[in-house]
């Protein structure tokens, strides 16, 4: 169902205390990801957002992120070339309200009015500069339900910064919060500080025109997926692999039947690095992009077999941790994780379908509270990114085995693609959601 939103306000909130120092430095990563915020929608129903008002609920939240940024400093800032001056200029907040009960917009949910829900990007805004943090909060109608979006750029956080970050805010408004330290950014410890000549630059850029689906896939279809994926080399698929490797089969099929000469297709998969090396080496609440991938390619003539690349993809899974580990051992990891950027970077053509993959399952985002228990539901926002990226954003449903898969794809092939019957065997096109 549409959203008619009414903004009330727009502020800067400052961080509670200064920061304690003046700059950091942007990372050889940071400065090649996409310039974007990498967003979240969370959505609560709660008896006490019945009871409060809203003015004393944004109040609240405005004082728990004040405190926040004093932990996330560097969020308060600004980026100046390949640094971020700590300069605690804040972080935008906006409060928004709409007549439309919760459970209603929920009955129906429309992709597209998710965007409705983040704070509007005004001009002068870029993730490239300032604000870093910009969050909002919408009260439904009635007091049926409350919105808050949070968005943080891209160029200084990955998916699991953004949740730390979320974590922090809400367990602060929530008064339980017990360790109040400051957090680690990575600056270039794990990747090199960025040469100044890279201000403006960004490995991955799309110029088509993209739509978006929502689909979901229940715990009972996966567990048939997985059978249907398993094979002598992989005899028990994770779900990212086996919903990963059928996505990726029903995209190309989508490309290729739009095609009169078929190019080659690539699979890029970003990894976590905090899962992958040791504590000694790397926190695992550290904030920044501490992202390392790895890629699966077929050649245009190649059909893609779920078996085989199931196969293939825990194969490549496999070398990276072993990459990790040997460069870890020898005090290289720096260059290894550099050398896999340079070959990541020789693969992105014009002629090529890239799909990039990125994985947020088992992130527990449905913990973050706020005081009102468990988001009902949680919506990918980053409406304005994905008209013009290629992407697959796989997220866990609330029940922790299911799993939602937020899709992107070429306007001429999305139509194809939402009609893939062996799509459909599995997954269910943005169905209701319930609470």
């Amino acid at each position: 169902m549409d959203l008619e939103i009414e903004v009330m306000g727009r502020e800067v909130i400052k961080p509670a205390t200064p920061s304690p120092q003046s700059h950091i430095q942007l990372s050889l990563l940071d400065i090649t990801v996409p310039a974007m915020y990498v967003s979240t929608i969370f959505l609560y129903k709660s008896e006490d957002l019945v009871t409060a008002s809203p003015g004393i609920i944004s109040k609240r939240l405005k004082s728990s992120l004040s405190e926040t940024l004093s932990r996330f400093y560097p969020l308060a800032g600004e980026i100046e070339g390949v640094s971020i001056n700590c300069n605690d200029r804040g972080a935008v907040f906006t409060e928004a309200r709409t007549n439309l009960l919760l459970p209603e917009f929920l009955k129906t949910p429309n992709v597209d009015s998710l965007a409705e829900l983040r704070p509007k990007i005004e001009d002068g805004d870029s993730p490239t500069g300032w604000p870093l943090l910009s969050v909002g909060v919408t009260f439904f109608g009635s007091g049926s339900g409350v919105a808050v979006s949070v968005n943080v750029s891209h160029r200084i956080c990955d998916a699991a910064s953004l949740l730390t970050l979320v974590t922090d805010w809400s367990d602060t408004m929530a008064d339980k919060k017990t360790n109040a330290r400051t957090h680690q950014f990575a600056e270039g410890t794990i990747y090199p500080p960025a040469p100044p000549h890279m201000a403006l630059q960004s490995l991955i850029t799309d110029s088509k025109k993209c739509v978006r689906n929502r689909f979901v896939f229940e715990p009972s279809k996966i567990a048939e997926l997985k059978r249907k994926a398993a094979s002598e080399s992989v005899e028990m698929p994770t779900r990212v692999e086996a919903i990963s490797s059928l996505i990726w089969k029903c995209a190309t099929n989508a490309s290729r039947s739009n095609l009169m000469a078929p190019g080659s297709t690539l699979m890029f998969i970003a990894v976590d690095l905090r899962l992958r090396v040791p504590l000694s080496v790397l926190s695992p609440d550290a904030i920044g992009n501490l992202q390392t991938a790895f890629f699966l390619k077929k050649e245009a003539e190649s059909k893609l077999e779920m078996q085989e690349t199931v196969a293939a993809f825990r194969t490549a899974k496999e070398e990276v941790n072993k990459m990790l580990n040997d460069n870890v051992q020898s005090n290289t990891l720096g260059q290894g994780l550099l050398n896999m950027m340079g070959s990541f970077a020789s693969e992105f053509k014009p002629d090529r379908d890239i799909y990039t993959m990125s994985s947020w399952c088992r992130k527990p985002f449905y913990g973050v509270d706020f005081g009102w228990g468990s988001p009902v539901w949680i919506g990918s926002a980053s409406h304005t990114v994905y008209e013009k990226m290629v992407y697959v954003l796989l997220i866990d449903s609330k029940d922790g085995e299911g799993v939602e898969a937020w899709i992107s794809l070429p306007a001429e092939d999305m139509p194809v693609f939402v009609h893939d019957q062996e799509l459909l065997a599995y997954a269910v096109l943005n169905p209701p959601i319930t609470i």
